[in-house]
């Protein structure tokens, strides 16, 4: 264990006896992941106050401590137990062999993890050549797993950022994330196998996980924040009906269980309200409307618990 692992632990069992509460250790991933878990906490409800400079955000939950540290960081210490949960992307799990219990799949950040080469490299049908290639990435044990399954004795060259130029003088392949593949099409690279897929996750240390009174404080904390994931995948609809169309516009309504009915002032009919999937929505409308729906309204959703 490092020192600086040894000087943290040291620090938390001082803050417990002077509290009384054993603290929860969050880590905050810096780098492209930080807006994206920041403004999920946001929406949650929980604030986070970034420090200029400083590395310990405040956070608007008791007994919780943060610390702002490289998403690999996070991986490494909630392995070692230093930190209980923290968010990370799940290549960095597999990178590092780690020991954890991933807790809940945010769906951020969506990465596929590849092989990639110059098109001038493979064959007509998009293949690498059966030869010994040079394949250059960050992420060395991924790689080498890789370079294993091709059995060609291949040689691994670590880089250290900007992957993506290496080939042609530098290397014959390339291991890298990739989103939306822009920059590999920039590059003249073509993918020539996905290893895995990637996303933002919240993972917890198998210390905590074990531990009765953290995990309830976890699955809280990722219960909160599905909330807010599950809201927005939907939009709360709203419409009156008449009695005699009723029935038809409840079957058509792809609602979370049922959806609610109340009756119109003066029984004019009735109004209906769903929360409904928001990718649904431009071909539902019509279709409500022409069972008899009215004064329909779509409005969004801060949170959702079913």
């Amino acid at each position: 264990m490092s020192v600086a692992m040894r000087s943290e632990r040291v620090a938390v069992r001082s803050g417990e006896r002077a509290t009384g509460v054993t603290p929860l250790r969050l880590g905050l991933p810096k780098g492209r992941m930080q807006d994206g878990v920041l403004r999920l906490l946001s929406e949650a409800g929980i604030g986070v106050s970034v420090p200029t400079r400083g590395y310990r955000p405040t956070v608007t939950l008791a007994h919780v401590e943060a610390k702002l540290l490289k998403p690999q960081s996070i991986i490494e210490m909630l392995d070692a137990g230093s930190r209980d949960l923290g968010f990370a992307g799940a290549d960095w799990v597999a990178e590092l062999s780690a020991r954890v219990v991933e807790v809940l799949d945010t769906g951020l950040d969506k990465v596929r993890v590849v092989a990639a080469a110059p098109r001038t490299l493979l064959d007509s049908n998009g293949a690498l050549p059966n030869r010994p290639l040079v394949v250059a990435s960050e992420l060395e044990r991924l790689s080498k797993r890789w370079i294993a399954t091709r059995d060609r004795d291949d040689k691994f060259v670590r880089s250290y950022g900007a992957t993506e130029v290496f080939p042609p003088e530098d290397a014959d392949c390339i291991i890298d994330l990739v989103s939306s593949g822009a920059t590999l099409e920039a590059n003249n690279l073509q993918v020539v196998d996905e290893l895995m897929r990637s996303s933002t996750r919240l993972y917890a240390s198998e210390a905590a996980w074990a531990e009765p009174t953290k995990r309830r404080a976890i699955e809280d904390f990722a219960t909160v924040l599905k909330s807010v994931l599950d809201a927005r995948q939907r939009v709360m609809l709203e419409l009156n009906v008449t009695e005699a169309a009723l029935a038809a516009i409840v079957r058509e309504l792809p609602c979370m269980r049922q959806p609610t009915i109340a009756t119109l002032h003066g029984g004019a009919g009735f109004a209906v309200k769903a929360a409904v999937a928001r990718d649904a929505v431009p071909t539902l409308i019509p279709r409500l409307k022409a069972l008899g729906g009215t004064d329909i309204v779509i409005s969004t959703i801060a949170q959702v618990v079913p």
